[in-house]
């Protein structure tokens, strides 16, 4: 055998995964389509969607608050393709930085299309033809934009998130389709930028899979930058004409609305990425929805190959597929690693930005399980008054009887960090008194937390 261990794909998951057999001291191999490594995360999604969320960010305050902070400048303009540059030199910076992980862990780094032939030998088809044999395969082939079956994706003026972070000129009006975490990351960077944005979107919510206050308060947010939103409608049509795209769909009473924009944004969520693997010349498993069938311990039906990340069940996060990277290293020698998939927390970096982990109050219900509430608003905290940031609150959910922390869901400045804390907490079953007696440094954003874990033990936040 070439190897012991080989990762296909080099996404967060697969990555990682590799550093970990190698630091295991398995002879490792990684395949990669693309000429750089990193994956999604790193090349269009995760890494560039922020640098450009960052910018955005500092443009509209540049706009709309420096005045307040008694800075003032002249009115600040746009430059679309700095802002592009430095995201694409942020990407380089991290992709590099993923090279030098490979070069300093010995990991054999392969550039194709890489596909089975049986379970033991890989095809990878790039410049050149290469097989490798390996002992232990790991496929981390991650995911791509899923879209619907009568959208047609020009990548012009109807485009996935892929397109939409190298955009050469800000919309005049992009509808988005879809209010989950992507579509309104994105949405929200060109609304900050000066465009108008409508967003299209089949629940009652946007982000429907968090706490449903969430979605309340960052629609409530979003509505301050000017982005308008249709709630409860069903798209049925989307068409491009010439530099105009129309959009039609179905009201809540079923009437039927146009929507006319310079762009449209198809963000309804990804799908697993598995075409041209060769699954079936190994004998491994997808289920109906095309995602690799793994058991408990990350195992396909074939023995010596595992799967990972956005192509199996689960949330579709980088930090999860770098989670089950090393836990797949880990089990492959013998040891016994664990993840806890309720403490995967889950993050939208809108501004406010918003975090969670645990379980939100909807599930609680579903579950039947008693459980009190803790809530605190930015606006009664000291830190976000001084720095402007006071939209948002924190929501502690709680066992009625044992006050063990069973959720926690912040939407508000800095959230993204703070959500660490959470899980720290909930890794080690603190209950909200607990965290409630912890001293929290003052002025600070995590004194939400303490005051909404006061709120949830016998309602008796200090500073509301």
């Amino acid at each position: 055998m070439d190897y012991q261990v080989t990762v296909i794909g080099s996404g967060p998951g697969g990555y990682v995964a590799a550093i970990r057999c190698a630091q295991l001291g398995l002879k490792t191999a990684i395949i990669e389509k693309y000429d750089s490594l990193g994956g999604t995360c790193l090349n269009v999604g995760c890494i560039p969607s922020k640098a450009l969320l960052d910018s955005s960010e500092h443009f509209h305050n540049a706009a709309h608050t420096f005045k307040e902070h008694g800075i003032d400048i002249p009115q600040p303009k746009v430059n679309l393709k700095q802002m592009i540059a430095r995201k694409t030199d942020v990407v380089k910076q991290n992709t590099d930085g993923i090279n030098f992980l490979m070069k300093k862990n010995k990991i054999d780094v392969f550039h194709g299309m890489g596909s089975f032939i049986d379970k033991n030998t890989i095809k990878v088809s790039g410049k050149e033809e290469k097989k490798i044999t390996t002992e232990k395969v790991i496929i981390a082939t991650g995911s791509k934009p899923a879209s619907l079956p009568f959208i047609k994706i020009d990548k012009k003026r109807v485009i996935t998130s892929t397109e939409a972070l190298e955009l050469t000129e800000v919309p005049k009006h992009m509808i988005v389709i879809g209010g989950g975490v992507i579509g309104m990351e994105l949405g929200s960077v060109y609304a900050r930028l000066g465009a108008k944005v409508s967003v299209v979107e089949f629940l009652d919510s946007i982000i429907p899979t968090m706490d449903s206050t969430m979605g309340k308060e960052l629609q409530k947010s979003l509505k301050g930058l000017g982005m308008d939103f249709y709630l409860s409608h069903k798209v049925t049509a989307v068409e491009a004409k010439g530099k105009e795209v129309t959009v039609t769909a179905e009201t809540p009473k079923g009437e039927k609305i146009d929507l006319k924009g310079d762009y449209c944004l198809v963000s309804i969520g990804r799908k697993a990425y598995t075409e041209g693997l060769g699954l079936e010349k190994a004998g491994v498993k997808v289920t109906d929805r095309g995602l690799v069938e793994v058991d408990g311990h990350l195992r396909t039906n074939v023995d010596n190959i595992w799967a990972i990340g956005d192509v199996i069940k689960g949330a579709m996060l980088a930090h999860k597929a770098e989670e089950e990277g090393v836990f797949v290293a880990e089990t492959i020698m013998g040891q016994k690693p664990h993840i806890n998939y309720n403490l995967i927390p889950g993050v939208v970096y809108t501004w406010p930005e918003v975090a969670a982990v645990g379980y939100t109050e909807e599930q609680l219900k579903d579950q039947k399980k008693e459980y009190k509430v803790g809530k605190f608003p930015f606006k009664a905290l000291g830190r976000a008054r001084a720095s402007g940031d006071t939209d948002g609150l924190v929501k502690v959910l709680a066992d009625k009887q044992t006050d063990e922390i069973l959720g926690i869901h912040i939407i508000g400045a800095r959230a993204a960090d703070m959500i660490a804390a959470g899980v720290t907490a909930m890794e080690f079953r603190a209950s909200a008194e607990d965290v409630s007696r912890m001293s929290h440094a003052h002025p600070t954003y995590m004194e939400a937390v303490k005051e909404a874990c006061l709120a949830a033990t016998d309602n008796r936040p200090i500073h509301m």
